[in-house]
């Protein structure tokens, strides 16, 4: 399987299916870090990020936020003092696509 971080967004329709539940269970394998939630009602990817100060969480958000303009999928960030929470999901079907996957793998290496 090719890395996920090296996979390319497809763009994505309204019918487009969500993953299943084996699949995202594999490609949770893939994301260290990252677990699903749900908030009112459509599963998401999430994963907080720790920094020295604030000034460092603001620039790992803006360059989230540059990954997220490239490739026309948006996530929610939370920008705090030493900290960046990143929610991933796909608003157009209401729930994971494996796009979220790859954006998260991308903006987790962004943090390395």
């Amino acid at each position: 399987m090719t890395r996920l971080t090296e996979q390319a967004c497809e763009a994505c329709r309204a019918d487009a299916p969500q993953v299943s539940a084996e699949e995202q269970q594999a490609l949770l394998q893939e994301i260290p870090g990252w677990s699903v939630i749900e908030l009112d009602g459509e599963p998401q990817l999430r994963r907080e990020f720790k920094f020295k100060n604030f000034v460092e969480a603001l620039a790992f958000a803006n360059q989230v936020g540059d990954l997220a303009e490239a490739e026309n999928h948006h996530p929610a960030l939370l920008v705090e003092w030493g900290k960046v929470t990143v929610r991933w999901w796909t608003h157009k079907i209401g729930g994971l696509h494996r796009n979220d996957f790859i954006m998260a793998a991308r903006t987790s290496g962004l943090y390395g």
